[in-house]
C-alpha cells in the first residue's frame, strides 16, 4: 500500500481544518485574509463587493494546516452574479470547521439577519470586531457588550486587521479549536486558485481603483492566455463590460485610461509572480453578462 504524502509521518496530533471569513462588505475581510496567510491573495479596495469569489489561502505549519476562505460580502442579490457570490458564502459556512464573523466598529446595530444566518451552525463562531484603531476604548467596549448579548459566540475579539493588532490572538484561538486531521492539501501549496485567476484579480483591482460609479461593477477580467518562459510571463487579458459607453470609459481618450490600468497591473503582477511580465489588454462588450448564468459559469461563478 502506498503512503499518503499528505499525512505527516509520526504525527497523530496534526491539526487541519477550514476557517471561513464571513461578513458584510467593506468590514476588512480581505485585509484580514492577507494578514493571516502572509500573502496578498485577495484584492482590496475601499469599494464594496470587491471580492466576488471564494478564495482559499493555505497556512502550513509542522503540525497544522489552516485553510482560510475569504468570501464576498453578504448582500441582497440584485443580479445572477450576486446570487453566485452568496452561494460562495453559504458553502463556506456549511463546510467550515471554524467561522470568523467579521464586523467593524462602524456597523450599525441592525444585525438580526446575520444572527439568523448563524443559527444552527455546528462550527464554533468567533466574532472579530475590526478597525478598533479608529475607535475609542469606550466605543470598543460598547460593541463587545452589544454583540456578546446578541449571540453565543465562542469569543468576541477586537482587532485591527490593517495594523495587525490582536491578529496573533485570533491565530492562537484557531489552533486551539482546529480538529485533529491530516492536511487537506500538499504542504507546499498556498492557495487552491491557479495563476491565471490571480492575474485577472490583480487587473480587476486596478479597475476598481481607477474608475468610478458603475464601471468596476460592470467589468470582468478574463485571462485568455498565460504563457510563462524562464525569463518572462506573457499575459493576454480581456476586460468585459456591459455597454459600449463603458468600453469607451475603460479605454479613455487616446487609450490613456487603459494604459494607466496596464502600468499599475503589470507592476503588481511582476511583484506577485517575481518575474518580468508582458501584458496585453483588450476591452470587449458582453451585454448583461452579470445576469446570464451561462456566462457566469464561464467566468467561474
Amino acid at each position: 500500500m502506498e503512503e499518503n504524502p499528505l499525512i505527516p509521518d509520526n504525527n497523530p496530533q496534526h491539526k487541519a481544518g477550514f476557517v471561513s471569513i464571513i461578513g458584510k462588505p467593506n468590514v476588512g475581510k480581505s485585509t484580514l485574509m492577507n494578514q493571516v496567510v502572509g500573502e496578498k491573495l485577495s484584492i482590496i479596495t475601499s469599494k464594496a463587493q470587491t471580492t466576488r469569489h471564494r478564495i482559499m489561502g493555505i497556512l502550513n505549519g509542522e503540525d497544522y494546516q489552516i485553510v482560510y476562505s475569504d468570501t464576498p460580502g453578504i448582500i441582497k442579490p440584485l443580479y445572477a452574479l450576486h446570487e453566485s457570490m452568496m452561494d460562495f458564502v453559504q458553502s463556506s459556512l456549511e463546510d467550515a470547521d471554524i467561522i470568523l464573523w467579521v464586523t467593524d466598529i462602524y456597523e450599525k446595530f441592525d444585525e438580526d439577519q446575520i444572527v439568523e444566518r448563524l443559527q444552527g451552525l455546528e462550527a464554533p463562531v468567533f466574532l472579530l470586531i475590526n478597525k478598533i484603531d479608529l475607535a475609542t476604548q469606550v466605543e470598543t467596549e460598547e460593541k463587545i457588550k452589544y454583540w456578546s448579548e446578541k449571540f453565543d459566540f465562542r469569543e468576541v475579539i477586537p482587532i485591527s486587521a490593517l495594523e495587525n493588532f490582536n491578529v496573533e490572538n485570533v491565530f492562537s484561538r484557531i489552533l486551539e479549536n482546529l480538529p485533529i486531521h491530516p492536511p487537506y492539501f500538499p504542504k507546499d501549496e498556498l492557495t487552491d486558485k491557479p495563476e491565471k485567476f490571480f492575474a485577472a484579480e490583480i487587473i480587476r483591482e486596478k479597475i476598481f481603483l481607477n474608475y468610478k460609479q458603475e464601471i468596476p461593477y460592470a467589468a470582468e477580467v478574463v485571462v485568455e492566455s498565460f504563457k510563462e518562459t524562464k525569463e518572462l510571463i506573457r499575459i493576454r487579458a480581456e476586460i468585459l463590460v456591459e455597454r459600449t459607453s463603458q468600453k469607451g470609459i475603460i479605454i479613455g481618450k487616446g487609450g490613456e485610461a487603459l494604459k494607466k490600468v496596464g502600468i499599475a497591473a503589470r507592476k503588481d503582477l511582476e511583484a506577485f509572480f517575481e518575474k518580468q511580465v508582458f501584458l496585453e489588454q483588450y476591452v470587449k462588450v458582453e451585454d448583461k453578462w452579470r445576469a446570464k448564468p451561462k456566462q457566469l459559469k464561464r467566468f467561474g461563478y
